[in-house]
């Protein structure tokens, strides 16, 4: 999603809880996968740069063939 998700909307999008949800993201921004970025009190979260987009868009090229 180019201007982030934030974590409630995850949940509600892969039907599982918020803090599974949040669990996830913690070992994502760990491995350096995903950035948050604040806005108010809401915390949005979106690919780390663009090389992770460009896995990512591979991995789904790969399995799509």
């Amino acid at each position: 999603m180019p201007g982030g998700i934030f974590s409630c909307g995850m949940a509600a999008l892969l039907g599982l809880s918020e803090s599974a949800v949040s669990h996830q993201i913690r070992r994502l921004k760990d491995a350096s996968l995903v950035k948050g970025r604040r806005e108010g009190q809401v915390l949005y979260y979106s690919l780390d740069d663009q090389h992770v987009v460009d896995l990512i868009q591979v991995g789904l090229d790969h399995i799509g063939e």
